[in-house]
């Protein structure tokens, strides 16, 4: 991780003053760091002895920071980690365009690995991390969704670069179609049940943990797991409390909508979906070798869920 946090530093170089600036803030603004971790791990846990997965470990960073500048500019969002968002403090222009910079620099990147196959793994993830995007803003104040539609959404928005993280690792070790797959997949279950749990927070958490302003889901108007499920399961007035709060973006009707949710059994439901996802991650490692680093991938999907941030 110290050999990755290196590379990033020295990939962020830009002779533009302001790119540098922006780029910087973020990554350094702290965060768990796990889609690189997973990369890194995988690549290891298989035997890998070069050095490209430092190298695609930062990719795999950058790419997520990126997504991180255009989510917050999309949602208007201005508290991330705890701290100002870019686009707070720097303007949606410069946020929006430092994004565009780390897509690119993250390409260029690529290049250097001199692998199609890795190429085209990145690639497509970030095509199919674009389309989430789309569909979780096509979703906004969309009562209708049910949970398949929400686990679709995930999968291609968050998922997604979590399954291209871990797989890569086996590309790097040349490893075999069967490995590879296992691999993604495990990424695919981690990163579901990993934001599903980021959805649940937004309900059960404490702001100063988990560096966001609570509520900010439904003042949005997404429709997430727990919501969905008191729209679909809970009491009369507490699903057209939902509903309503949901299709309006209305913040202020949280404390209402937070009752429903927990007197509902919402966040409870969500949390064994998403112990039921850490566990099929956990199953996709079986076939693997026994090691500090696939035990470390698996104590992964236990985190992913035993967290308050």
């Amino acid at each position: 991780m110290a050999i990755m946090d290196n590379v990033i530093r020295d990939r962020l170089y830009s002779d533009v003053v302001l790119v540098r600036q922006v780029a910087e803030y973020i990554v350094a603004s702290g965060g768990k760091r796990l889609r690189p971790m997973i990369t890194l791990l995988s690549a290891q846990a298989l035997g890998y002895q070069g050095k490209h997965h430092h190298e695609l470990a930062a990719v795999i960073e950058f790419i997520h920071t990126a997504t991180l500048l255009h989510d917050d500019v999309v949602d208007e969002s201005s508290l991330r980690r705890g701290r100002d968002t870019a686009n707070a403090l720097f303007g949606n222009a410069a946020s929006v365009l430092v994004g565009d910079f780390l897509y690119s620099r993250a390409f260029q990147m690529m290049v250097n690995c001199g692998s199609m196959r890795i190429m085209e793994v990145l690639s497509d993830a970030t095509n199919v991390i674009a389309e989430g995007e789309v569909l979780q803003l096509m979703n906004i104040g969309n009562i209708d969704i049910d949970e398949a539609d929400y686990l679709k959404v995930i999968r291609y928005k968050t998922a997604k670069l979590f399954e291209a993280a871990s797989r890569l690792g086996a590309i790097l070790a040349e490893r075999n179609a069967d490995t590879e797959d296992a691999l993604a997949r495990y990424g695919m279950h981690l990163g579901t049940a990993f934001q599903i749990i980021d959805d649940v927070l937004d309900y059960s958490g404490k702001q100063e943990e988990i560096g966001k302003s609570l509520g900010d889901d439904l003042a949005e108007g997404k429709p997430t797991l727990p919501l969905i499920y008191v729209m679909r399961h809970g009491q009369a007035e507490a699903a057209a409390t939902v509903k309503d709060a949901l299709e309006h973006a209305k913040r202020e009707n949280f404390d209402a909508v937070l009752a429903a949710v927990q007197q509902s059994g919402a966040l409870e439901y969500a949390r064994e979906v998403a112990k039921k996802e850490a566990q099929l991650a956990k199953d996709c490692l079986k076939n693997i070798t026994n090691n500090p680093y696939t035990q470390a991938l698996e104590a992964l999907a236990t985190l992913a869920i035993d967290r308050n941030s």
